[in-house]
């Protein structure tokens, strides 16, 4: 370990909540993704004072700090690859006001997702951008990656219910940015600009984020495809149609086999099956959304046709999806599923075509690979499933990650669509981006000159991981 004065964060933040045990710091130098690093300190602050003084600490004595939420993330965001502080913000997890009139509540950022919304439910309102992972995420790890889920087809990824925030910068400054307001029209969105920033830039203490009526109806519907292409084409066909789904989603024959094998659902053994659901105050106009959604699903052969209102229908329904991510792992005894190349979104024109593509390149490349996810959104998710005790699964994987990134950008996608960039897609996100980087370094510099904030992240991937293949430096 690195020197550090263990007995300054200690007088900042108390002594139970610095830790230094190799456990520990094994513990909190990984997250959901394959990556791992070991800080030098685990430092977990109570309130907003604790932030900054550990920033003009750290940012006087150029220490990298990483701020954490749950460690949900898919991607290697808050491994700390040059070591230095993990600062852990679960302790700074109170509802700090909800206010219906002016619709909109303020949390800090160890909330975790799903105690949120149970705290909005008796208002009658809830807080949308929610990930399948929300019965751990914390608001804060969901503004740094810019996190969305099931529903962001009608409303949106978090960026879209952020209306403002505090933020600690590296110097250790508390700067207030955006409004409680829902227009906002002097200045830089700075606020905006911190979605998605995985860190970098400074560290949210506090959030104002606005919430949405509970809809009074919700109506999940489901249809069965012999081929995975007609899903594809009836997706674009309801996205570009006028329809508004609250849900759209889609699961591949590999994704079937492991909830089957998993759960024992029952669903059929077909290529591909569509989950889509409309919501509303006004049961007429929720049936009118259902009504073209499985129209259109007819019209490109979708079979099985089935819908329903009831909450314990519907929660079988969507069961399937919901378990998906740990039921892959089951999809066999000897494959392992990693998230490699993971939440990528394309044009809704090219949803067919992808979903048809990364079958080819898992076949050509000899692994297996799903493909599922919040279609209606353009975003396409993939796991690998492979052996990860033979290396040369990992070269077949590293080589079929780079043939996706490379069809992703050749149809003008995006590398993420919503678990971010991270470690995993550094080289992808450096060549989509290739014409900004400069720009990103500039306002990085701006906020954090002595660059102790994540670094090694976003822009600044070192140029061997940017110029090799995204998986060379996992597999070594």
């Amino acid at each position: 370990m690195e020197k550090i004065d263990i007995p300054r964060l200690k007088s900042i933040v108390g002594e139970k909540n610095v830790k230094t045990e190799p456990a520990d710091l094994y513990i909190y130098g990984s997250d959901s993704s394959v990556h791992a690093s070991k800080a030098w300190a685990v430092v977990r602050p109570g309130k907003t004072e604790e932030v900054q003084e550990i920033m003009r600490f750290a940012n006087a004595e150029k220490i990298p700090v990483i701020s954490r939420g749950a460690g949900s993330g898919m991607c290697g965001q808050v491994v700390p690859l040059k070591g230095g502080l993990i600062m852990d913000m679960k302790r700074m997890n109170h509802i700090l006001e909800i206010n219906p009139a002016d619709v909109y509540c303020r949390v800090e950022p160890g909330v975790v997702d799903d105690d949120l919304n149970a705290a909005l439910k008796p208002y009658g309102v809830f807080y949308p951008p929610t990930p399948a992972s929300s019965r751990i995420a914390t608001i804060g790890g969901e503004i740094g990656n810019n996190a969305s889920g099931v529903r962001s087809v009608k409303y949106g990824a978090t960026r879209d219910s952020v209306l403002g925030m505090k933020v600690v910068l590296a110097n250790g400054d508390l700067v207030t940015m955006g409004a409680h307001t829902r227009v906002e029209a002097s200045g830089y969105e700075l606020h905006k600009l911190m979605v998605g920033s995985e860190g970098t830039l400074g560290i949210v203490v506090e959030a104002t984020l606005k919430f949405v009526p509970i809809p009074k109806f919700r109506c999940l519907g489901l249809a069965n495809f012999d081929k995975l292409e007609q899903a594809g084409h009836a997706i674009s066909e309801i996205m570009a149609g006028g329809v508004s789904p609250s849900m759209l989603e889609l699961m591949d024959n590999v994704a079937i086999k492991a909830v089957n094998k998993t759960l024992d659902l029952g669903i059929p053994d077909v290529d591909a099956i569509l989950l889509y659901e409309a919501d509303g105050m006004v049961k007429e106009a929720v049936e009118f959304e259902i009504d073209a959604m499985q129209e259109i699903c007819r019209k490109h052969n979708g079979t099985g046709l089935t819908r329903s209102y009831k909450l314990e229908e519907r929660t079988k329904l969507f069961m399937g999806r919901k378990k998906l991510f740990p039921a892959l792992s089951k999809f066999s005894n000897v494959l392992a599923c990693t998230s490699l190349a993971d939440d990528m979104a394309v044009p809704y024109s090219k949803m067919a075509e992808m979903a048809d593509k990364i079958h080819k390149i898992a076949d050509r490349n000899d692994i297996v690979m799903t493909a599922y996810g919040h279609c209606g959104s353009g975003c396409m998710h993939t796991k690998i499933l492979m052996n990860p005790t033979k290396k040369e699964q990992w070269a077949s994987a590293e080589k079929a990650v780079a043939e996706v990134y490379e069809y992703v950008r050749s149809v003008h996608g995006t590398t993420s669509a919503e678990h971010g960039i991270g470690i995993s897609k550094a080289g992808s996100f450096h060549r989509e981006k290739a014409d900004s980087l400069q720009l990103m370094r500039n306002i990085k510099r701006a906020f954090d000159p002595n660059n102790i904030l994540n670094p090694d992240k976003l822009m600044d991937a070192p140029d061997e991981w940017v110029s090799a293949t995204d998986l060379r430096y996992m597999a070594s």
